[in-house]
């Protein structure tokens, strides 16, 4: 038998070596003694507010969350006014949080469910799963946290804990180490106190099974994990060797009017920062009046640009030019794409991407 087919196997035929029973037992002492209890999401078994938390923390830190959290629900309370609000505004209270399409998905599904659930959160993982944005882990998550359901979960701080308990060879991003996964997670899951032991296992991938420097003396689950065992924790989980990230250039055209306005147009509602309000771009400094002649009809005068700036992206880095530049007359807008006319010293309750908001910070100082 080959090393991998060995290695493929092994999680499974091992984990019956790990009494369930004992293993959640000592979590849960854990967890009462150490866990976190406090979050504002924690305060309510309301569905809505558990599902508008578990999207933001997808991919994301709580210390990021909990501020944006706190007024997205004082904006959005309840499912039906989510489901009543404009897009734009939706954005608004997620910019700066990125993934923008959570936002996005989080707008359809509220109304979806006013639509087919009578503004009910369901209550099936079937139904919850079939709503825009939500994909099995988050499904499972809503349901033990809102109703104590039996209901395994796997983000990223249970595949953390899991491949080390086991000593998962395999690369995380594997299907076959995913099946795995959520086989050794339901069997885990227990029947009682589901939602306690949800948050324990999360909460021990966050602050003591860490992605590195793990804390392996304060886990109480050390005698147990086969990566402890083995001194090498942080081989855990195993990933595929990673890409070098290719990198885009664009030039955003901070356009001003007479009066210091700047010229924004709405992004297509799908793909790169959906629906979000951006600057004009083009390819290049030298294509920038060229391309506003041709596209924008617009006469421009363009200045020195601005030091580049750098977003990264899960796929790809994007290097922006910011360029100055300030209408040479009146000309009648061609308006491919919504667009508007901004002062950048007011407040405004439109949607942008990180980028832009701080080039918008940027404008407002200087003026």
């Amino acid at each position: 038998m080959t090393r991998r087919a060995a290695n493929s196997k092994s999680p499974l035929r091992s984990s019956f070596h790990i009494d369930a029973r004992a293993l959640r037992r000592r979590l849960l002492v854990w967890f009462d003694r150490h866990g976190r209890k406090d979050l504002p999401w924690q305060k309510s078994r309301d569905p809505y507010r558990i599902w508008v938390s578990e999207i933001m923390l997808q991919q994301t830190q709580v210390s990021t969350v909990i501020p944006y959290y706190e007024r997205f629900l004082k904006r959005f309370p309840t499912v039906q006014i989510l489901a009543r609000a404009k897009l734009d505004s939706v954005l608004h209270h997620w910019t700066g949080l990125g993934y923008y399409a959570r936002a996005r998905n989080l707008k359809k599904a509220s109304e979806q469910i006013v639509r087919e659930h009578g503004g009910q959160f369901p209550h099936d993982i079937e139904a919850v799963s079939a709503l825009p944005g939500i994909g099995r882990s988050t499904a499972g998550a809503i349901l033990a946290f809102a109703f104590d359901q039996r209901q395994p979960i796997l983000d990223g701080n249970v595949k953390r804990v899991l491949t080390r308990l086991h000593a998962i060879e395999t690369p995380i991003s594997q299907r076959d180490t995913e099946s795995t996964l959520w086989v050794l997670a339901g069997r885990y899951t227990p029947k009682t106190r589901v939602a306690d032991y949800s948050q324990a296992i999360m909460d021990l991938g966050a602050t003591v099974c860490r992605t590195h420097k793990p804390a392996c003396r304060l886990c109480p689950l050390t005698g147990d994990c086969r990566a402890n065992a083995a001194g090498r924790p942080e081989d855990f989980p195993v990933r595929m060797p990673r890409k070098i990230l290719p990198v885009r250039k664009t030039v955003m055209l901070m356009i001003r009017d007479t009066r210091g306005r700047v010229l924004l147009t709405q992004r297509p509602p799908v793909g790169l920062w959906g629906g979000l309000w951006s600057f004009p771009e083009c390819g290049s400094t030298a294509r920038a009046t060229r391309y506003c002649s041709e596209s924008l009809g617009l006469r421009i005068q363009t200045g020195m640009p601005w030091p580049r700036l750098r977003h990264s992206f899960s796929h790809f880095h994007l290097d922006i030019t910011p360029l100055p530049a300030k209408l040479v007359d009146a000309a009648t807008l061609h308006e491919t794409a919504p667009t508007v006319w901004l002062d950048p010293r007011r407040l405004h309750t439109i949607g942008f991407s990180a980028p832009v908001k701080e080039i918008l910070g940027r404008l407002r100082a200087k003026q």
